[in-house]
């Protein structure tokens, strides 16, 4: 009777324990990866202040009061008012609005453009291929900062401004992902799984869609977070160049723009500084997520 019990015993504690997903392992891995949630948490913050400024202030964004220009920071002003008298922090958190909601429109457009035409040329590769990689070619040799200035100033008035800017940094800039998923495409291709789901005549859509871009969802999801940091920083500086969303529209380009008096520069740092801060942590803290999820995603790493 004590064998019997020992052997059971012995038997339950051999069980196999199951194994993680490798996005459950990922998810951890992320998890303990202090910068990447720190970094995670100023972004929420920041995204959740910015929309919900609305309820947050009710100072009007627009409005130019004579009688208040260039205050310095106070109890009623916590940032300070710029040369129009216009509240810093409402601007600041109105302009968070505008930067990161061009910056997530023109991410996913870009995706969206690029991983559709990457897919087709790396899954059907010859003469189509051939085609829309020289178009690819085309697009990633055009300057992008002149010909968004170009493309900007011949659409302006013709089109909703904040929109006009969206679909400028879309077109210009879906190259990098076409070329990248188009090379994750040809590779993957090649394994017997995807051989075998052609041979039985899986429809080619279907197998883009639930073959290929499952295993090469890893790498568009790190060239997501790279993307967005990057369209964030070119509406900022097409918005300081005076080329990006409309100067009556608060975001945080139009805000640094100011930096470009001397007097603005030199006596009233509190107009340009904060929205340089935020902007320049809020870039940080998105490289750093992509870092994150880039390390959570390698195998290789055992951090």
């Amino acid at each position: 009777m004590e064998l019997s019990t020992k052997n059971q015993t012995h038997t339950a504690s051999s069980k196999p324990k199951k194994s993680k997903s490798p996005w459950a392992i990922a998810r951890r891995k992320f998890f303990h990866n202090k910068l990447a949630m720190t970094s995670l948490i100023f972004l929420l913050v920041v995204s959740i202040l910015s929309f919900l400024a609305p309820y947050i202030t009710t100072t009007d964004i627009s409005r130019v009061n004579i009688g208040q220009m260039s205050l310095s920071p106070s109890s009623d002003h916590w940032l300070g008012t710029d040369k129009s008298g216009r509240d810093v922090f409402t601007r600041l958190l109105y302009g968070g609005r505008v930067s990161l909601y061009v910056g997530i429109a023109s991410t996913a457009l870009i995706m969206l453009f690029g991983i559709s035409v990457g897919a087709i040329a790396g899954y059907y590769g010859g003469l189509i291929d051939t085609l829309l990689m020289r178009f690819t070619d085309f697009i990633l040799n055009l300057p992008f900062l002149v010909f968004a200035i170009v493309i900007n100033a011949i659409f302006f008035g013709k089109v909703e401004g904040t929109w006009l800017l969206i679909l400028v940094l879309s077109v210009l800039g879906w190259g990098g992902v076409a070329r990248l998923v188009r090379s994750k495409f040809l590779a993957e291709k090649e394994n017997e799984y995807i051989l075998a789901a052609v041979s039985i005549g899986t429809k080619p859509s279907k197998i883009i869609m639930k073959h290929l871009l499952p295993n090469v969802l890893s790498t568009i999801i790190v060239q997501i977070t790279v993307l967005f940091a990057v369209m964030i920083s070119a509406e900022s500086a097409l918005s300081y160049l005076g080329f990006g969303v409309p100067q009556e529209v608060p975001s945080w380009g139009n805000m640094l723009s100011a930096s470009q008096e001397a007097d603005v520069l030199q006596r009233m740092p509190w107009i340009w500084i904060p929205p340089a801060i935020v902007l320049t942590v809020t870039i940080l803290s998105i490289n750093f997520i992509g870092e994150g999820i880039k390390d959570a995603l390698n195998p290789k790493s055992y951090r």
